[in-house]
């Protein structure tokens, strides 16, 4: 497998079989020239993980992949100016699993991690590949039942601090925990620090360069 982090939330995951696009949102740079994906999944309906600007060209030069959303996302994916778009969006809920081009994909979570009381909650759904070859949360900290290989670890936000970071890449131990959003930070140098001394045992904390292909 081959990830490439195109900052924030937002990574392209390569199988032996299938290309699939995770939260391409307004965070995020350089997904936009993408091609010959299998799917885009989004996995809430926040800018950051949803770039409605920039969806409709990246859908439209990849005619060929299926959307993956949440029900809370769906309504605006599929409103966008894109021929045939309509028929290639499905709203997944947990508990589904797909084959999208060669890959299974395991729809989990269901709701936002909570920012403040006042604030609505929203869905939230995550992803898991090939049975945990990679797990991607959203803006959650479900922990999933199967082993996790590589998880896209959250790492800071409005909803989210560095002890809540350390103890859900605690809970799920994968063998290599991959720092996504970010760029709720202004530096990430001291969560980085602190997340790669706390990992558990058999984890590698590898943070990796925006854009670049990395073989995991």
């Amino acid at each position: 497998m081959h990830l490439t982090h195109f900052g924030h939330s937002c990574v392209l995951v390569e199988t032996s079989a299938a290309r699939l696009l995770l939260d391409p949102g307004t965070l995020s740079e350089g997904f936009e020239h993408l091609r010959d994906l299998d799917a885009v999944l989004i996995t809430h309906q926040h800018p950051d993980h949803a770039d409605l600007a920039r969806l409709p060209a990246l859908l439209a030069a990849n005619p060929h992949a299926v959307v993956l959303t949440d029900e809370g996302t769906a309504p605006a994916v599929e409103g966008l100016a894109v021929d045939g778009l309509g028929a290639r969006v499905r709203t997944v809920r947990p508990g589904e699993e797909l084959t999208v081009g060669g890959a299974t994909v395991d729809v989990l979570g269901g709701a936002h991690a909570t920012i403040y009381d006042d604030v609505p909650g929203i869905a939230n759904v995550a992803y898991q590949v090939d049975g945990g070859a990679f797990f991607h949360p959203g803006d959650s900290l479900v922990v999933p039942d199967a082993a996790v290989d590589v998880l896209a670890l959250p790492t800071s936000g409005p909803w989210l601090k560095l002890a809540e970071s350390i103890d859900y890449v605690r809970a799920v131990v994968p063998r290599v925990a991959v720092p996504i959003h970010e760029r709720a930070m202004a530096n990430t140098r001291m969560a980085y620090t602190n997340l790669e001394r706390f990992c558990p045992a058999g984890t590698t904390f590898t943070p990796l360069q925006a854009g670049e292909r990395t073989a995991l």
